[in-house]
């Protein structure tokens, strides 16, 4: 793990109130040093330096995470969100070694117990109480241009872009995208795992594909320059948002179908199409998601079984990191949205033995550092790194972005 960035000064989420007389306190899970750290890599001293030198050099982007705090008490995690002032992980953020993370805003008043609570008002009122709270401070910064997170990284910021898991709050209102854009919102999803008026989710045992009104609304997003997102999509409806689109999509956080074959992973026939049109998959490390047979306990081992072979499939110039982590029980927060989550529908006949969080992967805080120590010490060049933690992302956004 990386020292603090120099330009965090500390601040934490909403210090500008007075907690318990402004808003509702919570016993919140810590940002660093929650689960052992992972001791796997057993770099020499100059693959630490060399660790080290990439992740200060590079512009590292993570295209999907939640870097926020939960409550250590995860039954707490409903009446937390429905407070709808979720807490940034600042302090973890400063020691994670990113320039870039797409935050996507499911978790917050509008994810309390289906996709049916997602209301229009409440995606509102998440994505306003947090960026009150990053105007409050000069570290995490939001990005809503390429030269935002050129900013970023030469001033030693973060840039953070907002995204949605899905466009399901916009309901069948196509100008709801514009709004969500000028908030700030770069980032949509098509369906979170339940079909919506754009199209079907994963765990819907048939997929019409992309509605018409599916189609109306990619066509805006392209001309808005939002990325697209089918991580959570169903297999039709991904390939015709991706044959659809104008502009590359992003599989934001996901893993192959070849290495763990569940629903919540991506065929190949999609990944392909993704690629061929200039996209990345990112790929997560969710518990229980990106498991291998080769490694079948959910660790940073399983999630580069994933990388290894999207790599030898579509090349690496195609192959990013989504790790879809966030500070607090990751573990604990699925069991209690299982259904929400479409977790059993996504491990459907698919036996796995369960772990406490994953090994390597668990929070924002470390997941680039124990990326790249990996990839260091499998003999991967400097510009291959560079491309895979930054760069690939780097080419959509620019290409996607107006």
């Amino acid at each position: 793990m990386l020292h603090p960035a120099k330009r965090y000064t500390g601040y934490r989420s909403y210090s500008y109130l007075e907690e318990g007389r402004d808003y509702r306190p919570f016993n919140l899970a810590p940002e660093l040093d929650r689960v052992p750290a992972y001791a796997g890599s057993n770099l020499s001293t100059d693959q630490q330096e060399r660790v080290q030198r990439l992740l200060t050099e590079s512009i590292v982007f993570s295209t999907h995470d939640h870097p926020t705090r939960f409550p250590d008490e995860i039954g707490e995690t409903i009446d937390y969100n429905r407070t709808g002032r979720h807490r940034t992980g600042y302090a973890g953020l400063a020691r994670s070694g990113m320039t870039v993370v797409i935050d996507n805003f499911m978790d917050g008043t509008a994810c309390v117990t289906s996709q049916a609570g997602w209301k229009w008002t409440d995606v509102i009122a998440d994505l306003g109480l947090r960026f009150s709270d990053l105007a409050h401070q000069d570290y995490v910064i939001k990005a809503e241009t390429v030269a935002d997170i050129h900013h970023a990284k030469d001033t030693g910021r973060l840039a953070l872009i907002a995204g949605l898991e899905a466009s399901t709050p916009i309901e069948n209102e196509l100008d709801r995208i514009d709004i969500l854009y000028g908030f700030g919102v770069r980032q949509l999803g098509i369906a979170y795992s339940e079909a919506n008026t754009l199209g079907s989710g994963l765990k819907e045992k048939s997929d019409g594909g992309l509605t018409v009104f599916g189609r109306r609304a990619v066509e805006r997003m392209n001309k808005l320059g939002i990325v697209v997102d089918v991580s959570h999509s169903g297999d039709v409806t991904s390939l015709e948002t991706i044959e659809h689109s104008t502009k590359p999509i992003m599989i934001t956080h996901a893993g192959a179908r070849g290495v763990w074959d569940t629903n919540r992973m991506k065929p190949d026939s999609v990944i392909k199409a993704c690629a061929e049109r200039g996209g990345v998959i990112g790929l997560e490390a969710a518990p229980h998601t990106t498991l291998s047979a080769a490694h079948p306990l959910h660790s940073i081992e399983s999630v580069m079984d994933h990388f290894v072979y999207c790599v030898d499939l579509v090349g690496i110039e195609h192959v990013a990191f989504g790790p879809d982590t966030l500070f607090g029980d990751h573990v604990g927060l699925h069991d209690l949205f299982s259904s929400a989550l479409s977790l059993g529908e996504a491990h459907a006949g698919v036996e796995y033995e369960r772990v406490p969080y994953v090994d390597g992967l668990e929070n924002p805080a470390e997941c680039f550092w124990n990326i790249v120590s990996w990839l260091v010490s499998h003999d991967y060049s400097d510009d291959e790194i560079r491309a895979v933690v930054g760069g690939n992302a780097m080419r959509v956004i620019e290409e996607v972005w107006i």
